[in-house]
């Protein structure tokens, strides 16, 4: 079984595959100089389809993680929100034949992955798993998958 090891989650290492959507960095003072707005954090891409948002409750997962699988959205970005402070693994890949990447949250970061980016699927590390997810609503199908057939490990 192959290995790779979890690195945090930062913009300039994850720039290749996405957007890091965090509460860092310049802002602008709203709501009577309450509330610190980070304006437009992600490249939505949707093609020619419209945005939409779902809720996905995933199963937890632990480390070490094995897996198999690694997919990929050819006409639209996809962007996870955790809807609790718990971090999560993100899995990442330029192709199917490259080393994958596994970037581990801090908590209090959620994606956005660009379009065409091949990916793990949603990987909560605690519970509940629960995410808002932004993406394509079209009527075509918007998605391709990978199987390894040696696994990958991922540990800490």
């Amino acid at each position: 079984m192959r290995q790779i090891n979890t690195e945090p989650l930062t913009a300039p290492a994850f720039a290749p595959f996405g957007d890091v959507l965090d509460a860092t960095g310049a802002h602008r003072l709203i709501n009577a100089g309450l509330c610190q707005r980070h304006h437009d954090r992600a490249k939505l891409d949707f093609g020619d389809a419209r945005a939409g948002v779902s809720i996905f409750l995933a199963q937890v997962r632990a480390l070490p993680y094995a897996f198999t699988l690694i997919e990929r959205h050819p006409e639209a970005s996809q962007t996870f929100i955790p809807m609790t402070q718990h971090s999560f693994l993100v899995i990442v890949a330029p192709d199917p034949q490259a080393t994958p990447r596994a970037f581990l949250t801090n908590g209090s970061q959620g994606i956005n992955l660009h379009r065409a980016t091949w990916h793990g699927v949603l990987t909560p590390l605690q519970s509940p798993g629960l995410f808002a997810v932004v993406d394509r609503i079209g009527s075509t199908l918007n998605i391709e998958e990978h199987h390894y057939t040696d696994p990958w490990t991922v540990a800490e």
